[in-house]
């Protein structure tokens, strides 16, 4: 597990160039203007983050980042992930408490996950995902995440990998806006 944690490295098993292989490692200080890039490629195709953060990279480190990943191809940036704490308002963890009966600080939210627009279709935010469950688990505690409501293509991952919906709520954004999210945590391990 630590191995996973420190460094996974997975030759593609898809229709790639032979030697092509997608590389998941802690994420530098260094990769941030790389982050930043690639999110405005995801933000520009899809609408992720749905509210562009005035700071970019500032909202890739939260308050509570407990680490964070990324995913290379080819040498190019491919995808992120962060682990963090749980923040007020934070839906997820409550509903995870009330379920399992665990206290809501034995969970950790996944988040920040995005994969290049050109990257997409081999697995790289499972791989992202593996990583960062691993981590938590490692960690003693249990992720969870939340997904916007209009993301039908996070909530088909996240089912298709098995995560168990946890429940729906509405969060209110420092922007003011009211969104409805779905709550999943991880399966178990």
């Amino acid at each position: 597990m630590a191995d996973l944690e420190e460094r996974a490295t997975v030759v593609a098993s898809d229709p790639r160039p032979a030697g092509a292989e997608v590389v998941v490692r802690p994420r530098r200080a260094a990769d941030l203007a790389d982050c930043v890039r690639v999110l405005g490629d995801v933000h520009a195709a899809d609408g992720y983050p749905a509210d562009w953060p005035d700071r970019p990279a500032a909202w890739l480190t939260p308050d509570g980042l407990l680490a964070a990943w990324i995913a290379e191809s080819d040498g190019r940036l491919a995808g992120h992930v962060g682990l963090a704490r749980s923040a007020p308002g934070d839906l997820a963890p409550v509903l995870w408490s009330h379920r399992t009966g665990g206290p809501p600080e034995l969970a950790t939210v996944i988040g920040r996950l995005y994969v290049a627009p050109t990257a997409r279709g081999h697995l790289i935010g499972a791989r992202l995902l593996d990583c960062a469950v691993a981590h938590a688990r490692a960690l003693g505690l249990h992720p969870v995440l939340d997904v916007l409501a209009t993301d039908a293509a996070a909530l088909a991952l996240y089912r298709r990998l098995g995560w168990t919906h946890l429940g729906s709520g509405d969060q209110r954004w420092a922007s003011g806006r009211t969104v409805t999210v779905h709550c999943f945590a991880a399966p178990r391990g």
